[in-house]
């Protein structure tokens, strides 16, 4: 068999497997199913509002319930697992299930969506979309939706988000589906944006390790000579005495000016006078 057609063949085992254990639990409140392979077997994992109607008395209806998964479906050790749902109200399988329920015993489609709706968001929901089809008051198919609130049609945030449950309603007239969809209360869309407090940022910025020192060392710096002559030697002293009124400890010794040389005159060349 070909890959694509395993691929087909498990997703509609698990549709029918679901479809199953619907039927099975709709009195305990089937909230979802959750089917992971592991090297001991599978593991099922069924969520529902009472559990203890799923395990039954000393364990008998869920020991059954195994052995015909086993037998009907062809899984390789099933082990079924129940959990109880936190927040019914916040779960769309089992909110759909109630308004089916509902409108099979004769409330008024707006009045039983209405109070699904009003449940819905009091319970915290960010968004709720509620919509009923079928022939709700003629011979003739309509639609009717109920919303509150924010509600994603596409994209990713769709997806991870929005919780989609469906329910059929039997009635003289013919079928009418139920369908809800609600917002997680945690959702966190793009485009919110939170704003931080200051003292929150700095708490929250990465230090800064400072670089290591940079150690300079001068370089020897060639005394310039001291100037000779009177001229330069004058101007030096009265540096120095402005220096030593101010209390400065002065150590520069000053070499007194040499004096100019009387150049004698060129002796003249013996010769003829």
């Amino acid at each position: 068999m070909a890959s694509e057609r395993k691929i087909v063949a498990e997703n509609l085992r698990r549709v029918l497997l679901r479809e199953f254990l619907m039927s099975e639990t709709k009195r305990a409140g089937f909230g979802g199913l959750d089917i992971q392979r592991t090297p001991m077997g599978t593991r099922v994992t069924l969520i529902a509002e009472r559990p203890g109607l799923v395990i039954g008395r000393k364990g008998g209806a869920i020991k059954s319930l195994t052995e015909a998964v086993a037998r009907d479906f062809n899984f390789d050790n099933p082990q079924i697992e129940v959990q109880e749902v936190d927040h019914p109200a916040l779960n769309a399988q089992i909110m759909a299930e109630k308004l089916a329920n509902a409108l099979e015993r004769g409330w008024h489609f707006r009045r039983a969506g209405h109070s699904t709706l009003r449940r819905i968001m009091e319970s915290g929901a960010k968004g709720c979309l509620i919509v009923i089809a079928g022939k709700l008051t003629g011979q003739r198919h309509r639609r009717v939706k109920f919303k509150s609130g924010h509600i994603k049609y596409c994209g990713e945030p769709r997806n991870q988000w929005m919780r989609l449950g469906f329910a059929i309603a039997k009635l003289k007239p013919g079928v009418i589906g139920v369908t809800v969809e609600i917002m997680d209360p945690m959702a966190r869309l793009p485009d919110e944006v939170v704003i931080k407090a200051l003292a929150d940022v700095a708490a929250e910025a990465p230090v800064v390790v400072p670089p290591p020192a940079v150690v300079t060392i001068p370089l020897p710096v060639e005394e310039e000579p001291v100037p000779k002559g009177k001229i330069a030697t004058r101007k030096l002293k009265k540096e120095m005495q402005k220096l030593r009124e101010t209390g400065a400890d002065v150590g520069v010794e000053v070499a007194p000016a040499e004096e100019p040389r009387d150049e004698e005159p060129p002796e003249e060349p013996e010769g003829e006078s």
